[in-house]
């Protein structure tokens, strides 16, 4: 387990959802996962513009010990390794949708409010 991981007890069933997607790229990583499959690391660093190789490294190590994401090494030369979602980062990535719709209308609010602003 993570050092200073929280694991409870937790006041709701949010609070202990919210305590394996905290930090700002866990949630992208289980987007990624989920549209488009096993995903190498470099491949994840790509489709995730902005993220650290560290922190990276460090939100797949705590979603694997989380059990949301299952860590595949391949013995091949060069060693190849592949990240994938579980079957509980598939049920959590479905829990997300609605955070994820709610987002997506509330970004076309703010730019319509933007827009009538700037008119």
């Amino acid at each position: 387990m993570t050092t200073g991981a929280r694991r409870g007890p937790y006041i709701c069933g949010i609070d202990a959802a919210m305590d394996v997607v905290s930090g700002k790229w866990k949630s992208l990583i289980l987007w990624e996962l989920a549209n488009y499959g096993a995903r190498r690391f470099g491949e994840l660093k790509r489709g995730l513009p902005g993220v650290s190789e560290k922190m990276l490294i460090q939100h797949l190590r705590e979603m694997e010990e989380d059990g949301l994401v299952h860590r595949e090494v391949y013995r091949q030369v060069p060693p190849r390794v592949e990240y994938s979602l579980t079957e509980q980062g598939r049920s959590l990535n479905e829990a997300l949708g609605a955070l994820g719709e709610w987002g997506t209308a509330r970004s076309a609010r703010l730019a319509a409010e933007e827009a009538a602003v700037s008119a």
